[in-house]
Parts: structure tokens; C-alpha cells; sequence
């Protein structure tokens, strides 16, 4: 642990008491879902959108947004979850409730700064609803994705618990936990990686501030692992980019990405990953290059799937932008309704990325 974070000089400089808590709280939900993993039944549920919630997913989000509370009552939250399906399964909540409320950092002082024992499975419901802001270009809100890549969690592949806080429509702050993604930062990115990654010697968080660089540092659960200073890998011939992409084909157009890094003349496969993961293994050099190409006319990327990468990725070195070269835009609510598509690669490369996504795409 280190002991100067909690000194108050320290936490006043800019935004390091929001980046100190935003580290705490992923942790502390991250150690909850690796927990719920690891057992047998992991109380599975269906959304609207048929996607699979977890209790992981509703007990990192109660454990996070309990932290936020606590710490900065006055900010909004922006969060994917809400408590209407638990309302109406009771054994469900009864589960997670006891995961909540057993959940403690081994070390005090960082267990403190969130907040002690929810006091009711009430109060747990109370506290996921908070997360139920509009989001807009005005005040603080925190983006909040409780897993992200539930599917990459269920199968034991990559999955991230991601937070940011936009200010005024900036992303200010951000943390994510990839508890499957290897300690070393330059660890080469294989094709099992979005499977079966749940071994000893895992388990990374990633963390930026705003015009202060990006920190990894172990996952740990006594207080916060020493951090050091990442940044994106130096690519001198893009043909050797190492090339990242989801796992599901519904969330970005595979047939697009493969012609893209086709046409920039790289012939190694793709590298398909869940969730957030994608950005911070670019960000720490064990990729280059990110897409998140369209698959629909009407759909709209959600804030919480990549406000936190976004930060990570520009402090590390990297350019964040959609298909049209726009920086993406956080002002409009919960959902980046102005922008079509993510690309995400170093600066020096980024315009070449750009240039092949357009013609690809012949816009």
C-alpha cells in the first residue's frame, strides 16, 4: 500500500482523491465478481436486451456506487443497472446481500474511505438505483459499467469493472480492473485470451487522470499495489500493429475490421476480447490498434462502454475518435449518440487507421 495517498495534501491536487476512490471502489467490486465467479451458480438473469446479468453485476454496482455516495454525495451517477428485476426475485437479492455486505479490503484505511456494511437488502436496492442520472454537459457524472463484457466474464475470459467521471462533458477521471488480463504489461495478447484466463498471476488495474499520464498496478486485496506509468507501444510499420476486436460479432462489424486491417497491410489474426480490456491492453503496449466498427444504422455506444478507456487510452499516448475522426463526445447523455463507431491507436498512426476505416466503409 502506498501511505502517501491518504495524505490530504496529496488528495488535494487535482482529482487524486476522485482517482484514490474510483481505484478503491473498482477494486473492491472486482475482488466481489471474482468471488461470484468462482462459485457454481452465479445467479443468472436476463435483461430486456437478453444479455446476462450476474450478481456480479448488481453487487459490483451497489459496492461502487455506495463508494461514490459516501465520498461525493453531490455528484451524479450514470450506471447500466437497475434494481426492478431483483425487486421481483427475492432469493436472488437475499445472494447478493451477502456478498455485499461481506465484501472488505484487508487493508482499514481503504475499506474505511468507501463506506461501511449497507445496512439493509432495502437500502442495497436504494443504492443500485442511484445510478439512474441522465448524464447531459453540465456538473459531474460518473459512468459506471458494473462488468463489463458479461459474456467474457461467464466463460472466464476478459471482463473489466469500469468507472469514469465526466466534468462538464470532459472525462476527467478514470479505473478499470481487468481481473483476467496479465500482470505484465508487455505480455503478448494470444488467441485464448478471451477464454479460460482466470489462473494465478492475473488480475491488473489500469487508472488515468486528465493531463497526468495512465498508472497500472496489480489488483490486490489489501489497499492499493504499488503503480508505474504506462504507454502505448512506438509503431514503426503498421503492417506489424497488433490488432484488437470483440469477442461478438453484434457489437462491431468483424467482416469491416478484417478488410480495414487488411488494407494497412497486417496479416496476423485479430485479437478478440471482451469488454474495456481492449483499451487498456493498447494502452500498456500489448496492442496497437482498437475498432469498434458500426453494425447498425441506429445504434448508439453507451458512455459507460468507453469513457474510462477513452481517458486511458489518450494518457497513454493514444488517440480515441469515431469513424469520422471526432473526438467522442460525452455531453449529450447516456449514450454517444453523435458518434458512429470507435477507433482507437497511437497518434502517429491514427490518421492511417482513420484513412482505411473510410475507405472501407466508402465514406
Amino acid at each position: 500500500m502506498l501511505l502517501h495517498r491518504y495524505c490530504p495534501r496529496f488528495l488535494e491536487m487535482s482529482y487524486e482523491r476522485e482517482r484514490l476512490i474510483a481505484e478503491l471502489a473498482v477494486q473492491r467490486a472486482t475482488i466481489l465478481t471474482k468471488r461470484v465467479f468462482h462459485e457454481k451458480v452465479k445467479g443468472e438473469v436476463a435483461k430486456d436486451d437478453k444479455s446476462p446479468v450476474t450478481k456480479g453485476d448488481f453487487g459490483a454496482q451497489a459496492l461502487i456506487i455506495q463508494s461514490l455516495v459516501k465520498n461525493f454525495p453531490e455528484d451524479q451517477i450514470v450506471a447500466e443497472e437497475e434494481s426492478s428485476s431483483l425487486r421481483q426475485d427475492e432469493s436472488l437479492t437475499v445472494e447478493i446481500w451477502e456478498l455485499v455486505k461481506n465484501i472488505e479490503l484487508e487493508d482499514q484505511p481503504s475499506d474505511q474511505l468507501l463506506g461501511g456494511p449497507l445496512p439493509s437488502q432495502e437500502a442495497m436496492l436504494d443504492i443500485i438505483d442511484q445510478g439512474k442520472s441522465l448524464g447531459g454537459p453540465r456538473g459531474r457524472h460518473w459512468a459506471l459499467d458494473p462488468i463489463d463484457g458479461t459474456k467474457g466474464f461467464l466463460r472466464g475470459g476478459q471482463y473489466a469493472v469500469c468507472l469514469a467521471l465526466i466534468e462538464d462533458g470532459e472525462v476527467k477521471v478514470g479505473a478499470i480492473g481487468c481481473p483476467n488480463l496479465p500482470v505484465d504489461d508487455l505480455a503478448s495478447l494470444t488467441a485464448d485470451i478471451g477464454v479460460q484466463q482466470t489462473g494465478a498471476g492475473q488480475g491488473v488495474l489500469i487508472s488515468a487522470v486528465k493531463g497526468f499520464g495512465a498508472t497500472t498496478r496489480p489488483l490486490s486485496n489489501a489497499g492499493l499495489s504499488p503503480g508505474k506509468p504506462i504507454a502505448m507501444r512506438l509503431v514503426t510499420d503498421i503492417s506489424q500493429g497488433i490488432f484488437c476486436e470483440g469477442v461478438e460479432a453484434g457489437h462491431s462489424n468483424q467482416g469491416d475490421n478484417a478488410a480495414v486491417a487488411e488494407r494497412l497491410g497486417i496479416t496476423s489474426p485479430s485479437i478478440r476480447l471482451d469488454s474495456q480490456a481492449k483499451y487498456c491492453s493498447i494502452a500498456r503496449g500489448a496492442g496497437d490498434i482498437y475498432l469498434r466498427l458500426p453494425v447498425g444504422k441506429d445504434y448508439e455506444e453507451k458512455i459507460w462502454d468507453h469513457a474510462a478507456g477513452d481517458l486511458i487510452v489518450q494518457e497513454a499516448g493514444g488517440q480515441v475518435t469515431d469513424i469520422y475522426g471526432k473526438p467522442l463526445d460525452f455531453t449529450i447523455g447516456r449514450t454517444l449518440a453523435s458518434n458512429k463507431g470507435v477507433v482507437a491507436a497511437s497518434k502517429p498512426i491514427h490518421d492511417q487507421v482513420i484513412a482505411a476505416v473510410q475507405a472501407v466503409l466508402k465514406l
